[in-house]
């Protein structure tokens, strides 16, 4: 079997097993180890055991279960809360300030969830109903939740990113900090559009003078300044480790975590059932990730052995485009992916894909990585079928359809593939800050 015929037919079964409801690390793997057999016969099962060696052994990804687990105790102990309260402080009673608040407090909620999906569903359950309470507009209140739980993904400590660099050997320092201006450029686009829209119609959020909410005194300001300024503390901390290379990402993340322990204890809010809600909700979603990272990792691993790489190599020379031309193509087909399968398998079977062709190009692996994780944000958030979509309507108040989903994240979407493209045409908004902190590779 040709190796166009062999990808022809394992699209056609993950979209078959996809839509027949099979779970999807169970369905990744199976696909290729069923293909396999029949193309190679037994040698096929040689790949399960390198490939558990090479996903479950790696120690850049023995962070993403810290980091679940750091963003799981702020959450779970209010300290994501006290965020919240600390940004409204400092913005003040202006018109729209609370969804501004929203947007900035909920991407690094976001962050320290580090999982679209998770931090989406946080995100909504800490701002949601104060904004509806208030009197916000229903679609900005739902568009502000997506935005800024979706940002987790571009703002550091990320695991999409932390999965690129292990799977494309790179940096995942470099990652964090070549991700960093691209997200505060998006975050203050985001901003932007809604200080803007609220100005111009006024009945989308009350002023905020004008909501009745009590004056806090002294001693509630100084706390709310304090338990928010240490939990923004802990997050540059762990990033800042990071990038000085005082930790590696393992060792930053397990710091994450002594330090939101230590910050609950501090703040009174650390109870043992905390503790274990925490512990269980992190198993949780780290038992389901790592299932997608081995059955898409298998799969990864078989498509490549069979020459998918050298296909694709050669299809693109043979298009005899322009090299941002392929760049394009790349993204167009990361952004179909995005309509039916989530962040992890994406990266996990476009980056080690993908990646080597663009550098072959010419093109940095932290700018093309940095442009992976941008599209997959507005992939999975993209009318009709973006699976974060469905998150937003598990939270959204009874009686609001998928028509206003749609309509309320449209116009974050489009802010995202504003930066995309900005992105695109000045690789430096990329590469200047790891560059100039790191050196250039």
């Amino acid at each position: 079997m040709g190796i166009e015929l062999l990808t022809v037919v394992l699209l056609g079964c993950i979209l078959l097993f996809f839509a027949l409801g099979a779970q999807v690390g169970l369905a990744l793997g199976g696909i290729a180890m069923a293909v396999g057999y029949m193309t190679w016969g037994d040698g096929i099962f040689n790949i399960i055991p390198s490939t558990l060696e090479a996903t479950y052994f790696s120690f850049i990804l023995l962070a993403i279960p810290l980091y679940i687990y750091m963003g799981q105790l702020l959450t779970r102990s209010g300290i994501g809360d006290a965020m919240f309260n600390f940004s409204q402080m400092l913005i003040g009673r202006i018109r729209g300030s609370l969804a501004v608040s929203v947007i900035g407090v909920c991407s690094m909620i976001g962050a320290m969830v580090g999982i679209i999906g998770a931090g989406i569903m946080t995100s909504g359950s800490i701002a949601l109903k104060p904004m509806l309470e208030r009197g916000y507009d229903r679609r900005l209140a739902l568009g502000v939740i997506m935005a800024g739980g979706g940002l987790g993904i571009l703002i550091p400590p990320s695991i999409p990113m932390i999965m690129f660099a292990a799977s494309t050997q790179n940096s995942v320092g470099r990652m964090f900090l070549g991700a960093m201006t691209p997200a505060l450029l998006t975050v203050l686009l985001m901003i932007g559009y809604v200080v803007i829209s609220c100005w111009l119609k006024p009945e989308r959020a009350p002023l905020e003078a004008d909501v009745d909410r009590p004056v806090l005194k002294g001693k509630e300001k100084f706390r709310i300044a304090r338990d928010g300024l240490f939990s923004m503390v802990l997050i540059v901390v762990v990033l800042g480790s990071i990038i000085t290379g005082i930790a590696t990402p393992t060792e930053s993340g397990a710091l994450g975590v002594a330090g939101a322990i230590l910050l609950a204890i501090i703040f009174k809010r650390f109870k043992a059932d905390l503790f274990l809600q925490a512990g269980f909700q992190t198993g949780t979603l780290v038992s389901v990730a790592m299932w997608i990272i081995l059955g898409a990792s298998v799969f990864s691993n078989y498509h490549l052995l069979m020459g998918i790489q050298g296909m694709v190599a050669g299809f693109t020379d043979s298009l005899d485009l322009p090299p941002i031309m392929i760049i394009i193509m790349f993204q167009l087909i990361m952004l179909l992916l995005g309509f039916v399968i989530d962040e992890f398998i994406i990266v996990l079977m476009c980056a080690p894909l993908f990646t080597p062709v663009a550098v072959s190009l010419g093109y940095d692996p932290i700018w093309f990585g940095v442009l992976m994780i941008l599209n997959i944000l507005i992939a999975v958030q993209t009318p009709p079928y973006g699976f974060a979509l469905f998150y937003l309507k598990g939270i959204a108040p009874a009686g609001i359809g998928m028509s206003e989903i749609y309509k309320s994240v449209t116009p974050f979407i489009l802010v995202n593939l504003t930066v995309l493209i900005l992105c695109m045409v000045f690789p430096d908004i990329v590469l200047w800050l790891p560059n100039a902190v790191m050196g250039v590779d």
